[in-house]
């Protein structure tokens, strides 16, 4: 039941740890990448707001915020 959500969960994590090395080091694909771990946050937050759990909805919140900073990030 949760299958798709934690492996959303799991790809988010090391999208955002990449973007966020990535930026550090003054990548030049930077840019390309947050649009990446953008469209990915969204998605990991559409499904966990399907679970009805803390853990989810807190998760989507935190994706959604993410999702909105990558982009600002890939709009520098």
């Amino acid at each position: 039941m949760m299958t798709r959500c934690i492996q959303l969960d799991m790809e988010c994590a090391t999208t955002c740890y990449n973007a966020a090395q990535l930026m550090s080091l003054g990548s030049s694909r930077a840019e390309d990448f947050c649009r990446i771990c953008a469209e990915l946050c969204e998605e990991c937050a559409e499904e966990c707001q399907k679970h009805d759990n803390p853990h989810c909805r807190e998760c989507a919140a935190a994706c959604r915020s993410c999702a909105e900073e990558c982009l600002h990030m890939a709009a520098v």
